[in-house]
Formats: structure tokens, C-alpha cells, sequence
């Protein structure tokens, strides 16, 4: 049982020991996306205001044709990315490494957490951070793994008997 404890905590130590790193990464893709579609929105908002429009009339102006109609769908696409991405990238950057592991649902942004597994590379942690997101999967696999052993235990006899 203690061996089994062992090995699941083991698990979940090197598993979380990443999720610093993990997340790091995740916010520096994060920045580069919400600087590019803040871009985009700058643009369109430039082009607005020399059209004497504001937002929300440039892209009504942009209806009539299938192509305005989805071009004004994608615009709107945009900032409501952009909207959302830059207020995750706001609260993963105040957080520290750690605090992020609590945060897990403002990594949100599909493509840009696709895009962060798919480059990123398992390392030995070398950060405090990273050793105390081991510590704390050590600590959570050992619980687990006794919980879920728990039904499977013998129960020992009174010695009375």
C-alpha cells in the first residue's frame, strides 16, 4: 500500500513540478496574442474614426454581402477575444507561478494552449516555484492514491480474540 501511495505521489510531484513552467510559457504566448489582436483592433478602430464612425458603427457598416457579413462576424471575434485574453493575461501576470495553479480556468484561450503543450518540454524544476508545485503533487497523489486504496484494505481483528 505504501509502495502504491509512493508511486502515485511520485506521479503527481513531477506532473505539477511542470505547471510553473507550463504557465509561464502560457502567458508569454498569451502577451504575444493579445499585443497581435490588439493590433487588429487598432487598426479597425483607426480606419473607424477616418470614416468618422465609431466601433460599433464600422462594423454595422460592414453588413449586405456575405463577405461584410463575416468579415464583421470575425471583427467581432476579435475583440471579444481580445477582451477576455487581456483580462486573463492581466490576472496570470499579477499571480505568481503558484497562485496561477489555482487559476487554471484563465487558461482559456484554445489555440494559444495548444499552441504552449505542443512546444512545451518537460524539465527538471529548478525553481522554488517548481519544487513547491512538486511538494504539492507529491502531497495530493499520496492523499489520492489512500483514498482510493482505502475500500481495499483489510481491516485488522481486535487482538482480543
Amino acid at each position: 500500500m505504501a509502495t502504491l501511495r509512493l508511486i502515485v505521489g511520485l506521479v503527481f510531484a513531477v506532473a505539477l513540478s511542470q505547471f510553473p513552467a507550463f504557465s509561464d510559457q502560457y502567458v508569454q504566448r498569451l502577451g504575444g496574442q493579445v499585443d497581435a489582436l490588439a493590433q487588429v483592433a487598432a487598426d479597425f478602430d483607426r480606419s473607424a474614426r477616418r470614416a468618422k464612425l465609431t466601433r460599433d458603427e464600422a462594423l454595422a457598416e460592414l453588413s449586405g454581402s456575405a463577405f461584410r457579413d463575416a468579415h464583421a462576424g470575425d471583427m467581432r471575434q476579435v475583440f471579444s477575444r481580445l477582451d477576455r485574453a487581456s483580462a486573463d493575461l492581466a490576472l496570470l501576470r499579477a499571480a505568481s507561478p503558484l497562485e496561477r495553479m489555482a487559476l487554471p480556468h484563465r487558461l482559456r484561450d484554445v489555440e494559444t494552449l495548444r499552441a504552449t503543450w505542443g512546444d512545451f518540454r518537460p524539465a527538471v524544476p529548478v525553481t522554488g516555484s517548481g519544487f513547491m508545485a512538486a511538494a504539492l503533487g507529491f502531497l495530493v497523489g499520496w492523499i489520492l492514491a489512500g483514498l482510493l486504496a482505502a475500500p481495499f484494505r483489510r481491516r485488522e481483528q481486535p487482538s482480543w480474540r
